[in-house]
């Protein structure tokens, strides 16, 4: 039986290693300009390439990743999976050239694979009760992460340059690994019953439920696309259109993170009362959002950024929590893990998307009316996303039928 104090402990553990994991996701949103000058790319859109590049090394691996954390101590998964990460950033912070620039962005990607699936999974079965508020709990420290990458990054690098940061950021990533290898404990076992589902059976027993769960994915894919997209264009419009500099623009795009800090345990308990209302108001606030970001006056882009990070990071606890309680506990790591597959490869071409668009407006990206369809199509895309809540529903309710009449069957399966 696990301890309360065990189960507390191992949440903030995980949360911790949630924050470095998503600190490598933002570090380079303010840097493109100051990178693709360094590295002196013809196009900007190269630079924020290495993000999209970032994300398809981080989502492609991540159904083996979760084969993994169905079967294997998802401990010493999170450890490793850190250490890569952090060593990738170190690599790119000594990078001489673009190609090495490049090869980072893969190493540290394939790093942060391990943590999703594993920490997900293990998180849904130490609270099977209150699924939402733990997940929003951990997310904690996504948002803390969130908000210190770009926040360091940008201020660091206005005195050192963009490469001393992202060292930095590397080498204490390294650190918080072994931290939590020493600190963190075992996961509680699994039941007999689980780990002969998780040897033996396929992820979803029928077609109606492999349909439902890929419309599901592939519907949060919009969400990701224009979330992601966001974070990147936000930093070119800042730049470009406001005429920033790194430290500003990382200052202000940190106001999304620092706000989801608030809003990830808000609304990850408020959805344990009934997630689908909750998803759906927060995805329809936020994209209401970023369409009439670009037509507010500089004085308003803080408070927009907040608002926007406060109701659209508060989507992902629920919707995890959605889709962990959608399958039995035995799959969870591998579901997690192609569901993040989906989503994240589709949603990571956002950051190329916007770099190319921007390169495409020429001098036009230097007034902020160029960037209003661009924003309008983000938004769009982010409510399009609620396409995927009866997908999710419709998955669940056939996942009880199949449970409820699995007891019957076992005997003439052997």
């Amino acid at each position: 039986m696990t301890s309360a104090a065990h189960k507390t402990r191992t949440l903030w553990l995980t949360g911790m290693l949630h924050a470095f994991t998503h600190v490598y996701h933002v570090a380079l949103m303010p840097l493109y300009l100051l990178i693709q000058k360094d590295l002196q790319l013809s196009r900007v859109d190269q630079a924020t390439l290495l993000m999209t590049v970032l994300g398809i090394a981080y989502f492609v691996p991540a159904y083996p990743m979760g084969w993994l954390a169905d079967r294997f101590s998802k401990r010493k998964l999170l450890t490793i999976g850190l250490l890569i990460n952090g060593a990738g950033f170190v690599v790119l912070g000594l990078a001489p050239n673009y190609p090495v620039a490049l090869a980072a962005m893969i190493i540290a990607g394939f790093g942060g694979s391990f943590f999703h699936p594993a920490a997900t999974a293990l998180i849904a079965r130490l609270f099977p009760v209150g699924t939402g508020r733990a997940l929003g709990m951990i997310g904690i420290g996504a948002g803390v992460g969130f908000f210190i990458g770009p926040v360091y990054t940008g201020w660091r690098a206005a005195v050192s340059g963009w490469r001393a940061p992202v060292i930095e950021l590397g080498v204490l990533g390294m650190i918080g690994a072994i931290v939590f290898w020493w600190l963190a404990d075992e996961e509680p076992a699994a039941t007999p019953a689980a780990k002969s589902h998780a040897s033996g059976q396929c992820l979803f027993p029928t077609p109606a439920l492999w349909t439902f769960f890929i419309a599901a994915a592939f519907c949060f894919s919009m969400r990701d696309f224009g979330g992601s997209g966001v974070g990147s264009l936000g930093s070119l419009f800042l730049q470009k259109a406001h005429g920033m500099d790194p430290k500003h623009t990382g200052f202000l795009l940190s106001a999304i993170f620092l706000a989801a800090a608030v809003s990830n345990p808000i609304f990850g308990h408020l959805s344990d009362g009934g997630r689908k209302r909750w998803i759906t108001l927060v995805l329809v606030l936020a994209a209401g959002i970023v369409a009439a970001f670009p037509h507010v006056p500089a004085g308003w882009i803080g408070p927009m950024l907040a608002a926007y990070g406060f109701f659209f990071m508060g989507s992902y606890p629920m919707v995890e929590a959605m889709v962990m309680q959608s399958v039995p506990d035995a799959v969870r790591g591998r579901v997690f893990g192609f569901w993040i597959t989906i989503g994240g490869l589709l949603g990571n071409i956002s950051h190329w998307f916007v770099g190319h668009w921007v390169r495409r407006l020429g001098p036009d990206a230097y007034t902020p009316d160029a960037y209003f369809g661009i924003y309008a199509l983000l938004g769009a895309l982010i409510v399009l996303a609620l396409l995927g809540l009866p997908c999710l529903h419709a998955l669940r309710r056939q996942e009880e039928q199949i449970e409820t009449v699995a007891p019957v069957a076992q005997p003439t399966m052997r």
